[in-house]
């Protein structure tokens, strides 16, 4: 019996490492089919997108649809109101967040010499340390230099892709309303596609995922949106440069379990370091008051559940995510790591069930 599970471990251990050592090889070899998959991901984006907007409008319409509304007249609310929501959004905040990215890359350099000159007055502050701190600082200025070019470089580069994704952009709103209004027809269409032996294991699996994860998603994004909002007003209340940016960013790092807020108030903070010490301490203060209301308000009350894993867990996979995608990898990692487990359980209790009969 011993050596059974020994050699289960084995067995485990062995495909665990196959399974880093695939992931490797992909990422070295990426250079090698990055056309090909440039060439897919243009083709898959906008059906991804679709899907998981779909996904995110689908229980409000089957909520309004029960409350008595026609399931056409409720798809149709429904989308227009999202999607209405979103374009009045962008037509009336478009201009704005122009206006504010075209003053921060001209103000970048700007930027970079406050912060040079705060490094020397700490250099000048620290004489009495070892040479090597003084060189570190100094290679720090050096760096910092460089990073603000590279900053101003892939602000450009972005802006720019923006517009190679505008067909994305206009096709994804016609997909998502045939998605919306076919919903039926292709959950049938995914079940006779399935093998009949996995179709009511493969039932239960969706089901177990999207009850881990489908109120986790919307809430956290709801979440999100109102902190960036929130953010924005703030931010732009007290005189802050560039509210709309920072609250974006806001918005999309808050996603991010426990490091979310950490990566959101940075850039908040370094930019209120170039006006005054006193816009700093208003600008934290902001931040505390958006993250004790996001704790202990609109969390518990819209997330509601959380997703069963161990803070060691989510720690891990941030991290994971972090190294392999930056912060769209940190981002996505907590909802992958969760469908990973609710997999590797249904795995478990299906062999447990096979091995029991």
């Amino acid at each position: 019996m011993t050596k059974d599970i020994r050699m289960k471990w084995v067995y485990r251990l062995s495909l665990s490492l196959l399974l880093f050592l695939c992931l490797f090889l992909l990422m070295k070899l990426y250079p090698l089919y990055e056309p090909l998959w440039s060439a897919i991901k243009g083709i898959i984006l906008p059906f991804f997108l679709a899907a998981l907007i779909t996904y995110l409008l689908h229980p409000v319409v089957e909520f309004v649809h029960e409350k008595g509304l026609p399931r056409f007249v409720a798809i149709l609310s429904i989308y227009i109101l999202f999607f209405g929501g979103i374009g009045f959004a962008a037509v009336k905040g478009f201009p704005y967040f122009i206006v504010q990215m075209k003053q921060l890359l001209v103000n970048v350099p700007v930027l970079a010499e406050d912060y040079k000159e705060l490094l020397y007055q700490v250099d000048r502050g620290t004489s009495a340390l070892p040479y090597s701190v003084h060189s570190k600082i100094e290679n720090y200025i050096v760096k910092m230099e460089n990073n603000a070019q590279d900053v101003l470089t892939n602000a450009i580069f972005s802006l720019r892709k923006i517009v190679d994704y505008f067909f994305v952009i206009i096709v994804v709103p016609f997909l998502v309303f045939y998605f919306l209004n076919d919903f039926e027809k292709l959950k049938k269409a995914l079940w006779y596609l399935t093998p009949r032996k996995y179709r009511y294991e493969g039932k239960h699996l969706i089901k177990d995922i999207d009850t881990s994860l489908g109120g986790y998603i919307r809430g956290q994004l709801f979440v999100g949106a109102i902190l960036g909002a929130a953010a924005m007003i703030a931010l732009w209340i007290v005189g802050m440069p560039y509210p709309i940016l920072l609250g974006l960013v806001i918005a999309i790092t808050d996603i991010i379990p426990y490091f979310g807020p950490i990566l959101g108030a940075i850039p908040v903070v370094l930019i209120a370091l170039t006006i005054s010490w006193k816009m700093v301490w208003i600008t934290v203060g902001i931040m505390l008051v958006l993250q004790f209301i996001e704790g202990n308000i609109l969390g518990p009350f819209i997330v509601g559940k959380n997703l069963h894993i161990h803070p060691v867990f989510i720690i891990f996979s941030l991290l994971l995510g972090g190294e392999l995608a930056g912060v769209p990898g940190m981002i996505l990692a907590v909802p992958i790591f969760s469908v990973i487990k609710v997999i590797i359980i249904h795995i478990r209790e299906h062999r447990l069930q096979s091995s029991s009969d």
